[in-house]
């Protein structure tokens, strides 16, 4: 029974990521005049272990481009190559091919090697001496075909790039012969020889005879078992530390003699019979059998070989076996998304999560003595009952924080893909531009921090398009020329808070206004103050940008930020200064999955509003409340109007008006928009679980979710920002009130 390994494939990924990550992490902070030894080990050690993992797996492109990568880099680390700006550039260009190549491989896409075929042209150039940026120059791409065009100097005989051998070809090419017997059970390890064939493959040109004179009929035969021995001749550039690391991971499980041979003499000793290695580790072994040649193309795997028909009897020596060249065929992509799955938890956080399953077990071993006291219980026992479940009250509460924080990841894994996009983006602009990350380390649920991101991103694309100014801009401004983007999370109250701060030339809400009267949007006489022109930001299809470009200038974009930051019940504001700099500030839950919450009833329902919407909660003076045109109701709280919603209007519970005077109002907050809404009672406060309304339903203005009480009944849960728009036109009303008082 022969190993799957694609089990493993989603190990192999979810590392590989990770690994591509830290390279361009470590390529982007390092310092060419000046580089750091053990950044370019870290770097050389992801790309070897992509290297290995994908020749484990039979991902031959990745290994083919990985080892050219892996060995530009290894003469680097070793101080026999510099580098400079192009080279970053280029590392970068294939840190974000072997993402591509990782991707399709994960979701099952046809492989598109055009661009790792030019980038390993271009370094096989600089190891033959070239410069990054001559290099780069010989392989360009013509973007009217989406073919390569080789450069004037060097000629191609077909479409695909440069071989390898015809790249290197003044460099001195030397052979290697070399035994490879594997033992008996080496593939129960995962580990193919043909995989190792393959990656020996891309060192050079290679002829391959297979040894099968150990192979047993298939009466007696174990699939688990490898019966095979390779005897291989590889004329290579590489040198023999190359050839060695092809077999570092079974050097162990396996006979292996590798010998060098002068280029001169590798025609004749390929004509030669199989011979036996004469190399000390080599045990000895038949060699009067038949020999088993590997076709050229891609080599099959162990489960292709086509065996023969059972011997008559087993005194019989098999007779040859056969490989079939195998073609190639692409995998459709399948339709559904590929998400990750997993989630890496802390040590700590499971050990947590074991002492209090373990206080649980405990817990419920003295309830059960309880409730096996039959009818003999006594008030020692109701008390003891009592303690019970104060200790199983806090136990579950405490399982439930340990739950929670499993979920929590560090926002560095949002804030980190964003200084690679800052630098592409400013050398695009021609800007110049730094980015500095602070509070990377402050938790957030995984689902939260997965949606975040989108919103991140065009936020950033704004502020270096539309924020930082160019240079000479800024030179001519007293500002010096390096633009800065600040980027820092932290916890406030049950929220966390990301702000997003650049130094450049501020937002015009002058500008804007006229835009958006230009639009429709704002009435000519319409009179917006400084809060309610920066709200036009957020407007569908407004832009002030003159000329459309790849980053802006078709009004899409903040008006995405928005709708996704209020899809996780959070909230965005802005502030800004013409010529200082602008600053967005992101609230969002700590979790989608509970919340803390204020019970009230309004009728006969009960309802839930979270208590890091509400401001305050109290009961209405009759002499406070104003009504203004359209028959709204605003509230005077200390200098200011806000509007009143009334929730049994809102959702059609009653039909009777009700009097103001002396009802409860609780006053919450979304988008810096305070309202007042009408409740009969305040109820108890206590953490729910959050179910969605449009997965189960549908969506419903005003209620971001639903959950169940402990007496099996569904409370809604209000939806602060869902109110903010349901009381557009009030808020409006109580503002004029508001600066007409002021």
């Amino acid at each position: 029974m022969s190993i799957d390994l694609s089990q493993f494939h989603a190990v192999f990924f979810e590392e590989s990521f990770e690994g591509l990550e830290l390279m361009e992490a470590s390529l982007l902070e390092l310092d060419v005049d000046n580089p750091d030894s053990e950044q370019i080990n870290s770097i050389f050690r992801a790309a070897h272990s992509i290297k290995g993992g994908s020749g484990t797996f039979g991902f031959v492109q990745v290994t083919e481009f990985t080892h050219i990568l892996e060995t530009l880099l290894d003469k680097i680390r070793d101080g026999d190559q510099a580098l400079d700006a192009d080279g970053i550039e280029l590392f970068l260009q294939s840190v974000d091919c072997l993402r591509e190549l990782l991707e399709a491989l994960k979701s099952k896409q046809e492989l598109d090697t055009q661009r790792a075929d030019e980038l390993a042209g271009v370094f096989q150039a600089v190891l033959d001496g070239g410069t990054y940026a001559d290099s780069a120059k010989v392989v360009k791409m013509d973007t009217s075909v989406g073919e390569p065009v080789v450069g004037e100097t060097i000629e191609t005989n077909d479409d695909s790039a440069l071989d390898e051998r015809e790249r290197g070809a003044s460099r001195q090419q030397i052979g290697f012969k070399i035994y490879f017997k594997p033992e008996l059970d080496m593939l129960k390890g995962g580990n193919d020889p043909v995989r190792m064939l393959r990656e020996l493959a891309t060192l050079g040109e290679i002829k391959t005879a297979a040894d099968a004179t150990e192979l047993p009929p298939l009466q007696v035969l174990v699939p688990d078992n490898c019966y095979l021995s390779w005897t291989i001749e590889l004329l290579t550039t590489c040198a023999i530390d190359d050839v060695e690391e092809v077999f570092e991971w079974v050097e162990d499980e396996c006979e292996l003699s590798i010998t060098p041979i002068l280029e001169d003499s590798i025609a004749a000793v390929s004509s030669q019979s199989q011979d036996q290695p004469n190399d000390s580790k080599v045990k000895n072994s038949a060699t009067s059998g038949q020999r088993l040649v590997m076709p050229s193309g891609p080599l099959p795997s162990l489960d292709d070989l086509q065996l023969p028909s059972p011997p008559e009897s087993t005194d019989q020596s098999p007779p040859p076996v056969t490989v079939t060249d195998q073609a190639k065929t692409p995998v459709k992509a399948k339709s559904t998304k590929v998400e990750a799955s997993s989630i890496r938890v802390g040590i700590d956080k499971v050990d947590s999560l074991i002492n209090l399953v373990g206080e649980l077990v405990i817990t419920q071993s003295m309830l059960g003595q309880m409730g096996s006291a039959g009818d003999g219980i006594t008030d020692e026992h109701i008390v003891n009952l009592r303690e019970g479940l104060v200790q199983l009250e806090q136990n579950t509460r405490e399982l439930q924080d340990s739950v929670m924080r499993i979920r929590m990841l560090p926002i560095s894994f949002t804030f980190n893909r964003l200084p690679r996009m800052v630098r592409d983006i400013s050398i695009q602009l021609g800007k110049q531009v730094q980015l500095e990350l602070s509070g990377e380390n402050t938790e957030l649920d995984k689902t939260v921090m997965e949606k975040i991101s989108d919103p991140m991103v065009h936020l950033i694309r704004n502020a270096l398009d539309h924020g930082i100014e160019m240079p000479a801009q800024r030179r001519a401004s007293g500002k010096p020329e390096m633009g800065t983007i600040v980027l820092n999370a932290f916890h406030q109250g049950g929220n966390i808070v990301i702000e997003m701060t650049d130094d450049g030339g501020g937002i015009d809400t002058e500008r804007l206004l006229a835009k958006a009267r230009t639009n429709g949007l704002v009435g000519e006489s319409d009179q917006l103050t400084q809060e309610q022109k920066l709200e036009l930001l957020f407007s569908p299809g407004l832009s002030t940008v003159e000329k459309v470009s790849d980053l802006s200038g078709r009004g899409v974009g903040m008006d995405v930020v928005r709708r996704n930051i209020q899809e996780l019940n959070g909230s965005v504001e802005v502030s800004t200064e013409m010529g200082v700099g602008s600053t967005f500030r992101i609230r969002l839950p700590l979790t989608l999955a509970i919340l803390d919450g204020q019970l009230v009833t309004v009728a006969d329902q009960t309802y839930i509003f979270p208590l890091v919407s509400i401001s305050e909660s109290l009961q209405i003076d009759g002499n406070k409340v104003s009504n203004v045109a359209g028959g709204s109701d605003v509230y005077s709280l200390r200098e200011e109007y806000i509007p009143i919603l009334h929730l049994d209007r809102l959702f059609g519970l009653r039909q009777e008006i009700r009097t103001l005077q002396g009802s409860l109002l609780v006053v919450v907050e979304s988008e810096g928009q305070k309202i007042g809404v009408v409740v009969d009672e305040l109820l108890a406060q206590q953490q729910v679980v959050i179910k969605s309304l449009e997965d189960n339903y549908t969506r419903v203005l005003g209620v971001s979710g639903a959950t169940i009480l402990g007496d099996g009944t569904v409370a809604m849960i209000v939806d602060a920002v869902g109110l903010s728009s349901l009381a557009g036109n009030d808020i409006a009303a109580a503002k004029k009130m508001t600066d007409a008082a002021a």
